[in-house]
């Protein structure tokens, strides 16, 4: 099970959340789980599109159909963000990673993925 920060609220309050609800929820591995979701949520959208079935999306990419059944339902444990980004590529989809200087109005950096 993965590790969570506790976060303590009052109960009945109201916090406005970030752009990222795994950190929100206390993740430690918070970035990560938000690129494999983001990554996933675009693979599916491809296989959506597509119309293959499960089996035929499975023989396409080179997995078993098990894997494809928990990337549909965001069961993502068991994949990489590498192996995720191999998946996209299969699909004719490029993958850019971007690295550039933060702006100085920020104390640190971050990390994005944004959809194509």
């Amino acid at each position: 099970m993965a590790k969570r920060h506790a976060k303590s609220m009052d109960s009945g309050s109201i916090a406005r959340g970030s752009d990222n609800v795994f950190a929100d929820l206390g993740f430690v591995d918070a970035k990560e789980r938000q690129t494999k979701l983001r990554l996933a949520m675009t693979l599916n959208s491809i296989l959506d599109d597509s119309g293959l079935s499960q089996s035929a999306a499975a023989q396409r990419l080179g997995v078993n159909q098990p894997k494809i059944s928990a990337l549909r339902n965001y069961k993502l444990e068991g994949f990489s963000v590498e192996r995720l980004m191999t998946l996209l590529t299969t699909l004719d989809r490029d993958v850019e990673i971007v690295i550039r200087r933060k702006p100085r109005s920020r104390n640190t950096g971050r990390i994005s993925v944004l959809p194509g």
